[in-house]
């Protein structure tokens, strides 16, 4: 599985899917610009010792990723709440990038239109509208791993 993070906004985010990933066995794909200066020093700082154990890569735009993704085969899963597709009734399949958009404004319409029906949402109460990023990937890579029996314990 693959996280990717579009044009990210808060290092210590990016710091924690860095460390959810190289939890879960997942790589990170990064797509820019980040809205802050990305640095080894500050990435190694919000990704603590958790950075040696995940790999990596960064893309100039989204136009590069997709053409990265479609070269490779992988379906790209944007995480939205806008998505009527619970993440949990969605079927994850071995390649998948779970994409997560920025903090402060999500992804543009092109990116949303391009995973058209490969949207998922996390359910929450009423009147509540978002989850921080980080932990919003979290959550659904934990099901995208579930459902694909690679969680060790």
């Amino acid at each position: 599985m693959k996280l990717a993070l579009y044009q990210p906004d808060i290092p210590q985010n990016l710091g924690t899917n860095l460390r959810t990933a190289a939890c879960f066995g997942a790589t990170v794909e990064i797509i820019e610009p980040c809205g802050f200066a990305f640095d080894d020093r500050k990435i190694k700082r919000a990704g603590m010792d958790y950075i040696e154990h995940v790999t990596y890569t960064r893309h100039n735009c989204w136009k590069d990723f997709v053409n990265w993704a479609s070269s490779n085969n992988h379906r790209i899963i944007l995480l939205s709440g806008r998505a009527t597709t619970a993440y949990t009734d969605f079927s994850y399949k071995m390649g998948d990038i779970l994409l997560l958009g920025r903090e402060t404004s999500g992804v543009p319409h092109e990116v949303s239109d391009y995973c058209g029906d490969n949207a998922v949402t996390i359910p929450m109460q009423e009147g509540l509208r978002s989850l921080n990023v980080a932990v919003a990937g979290a959550i659904v890579l934990s099901e995208a791993v579930r459902q694909l029996g690679r969680m060790q314990l």
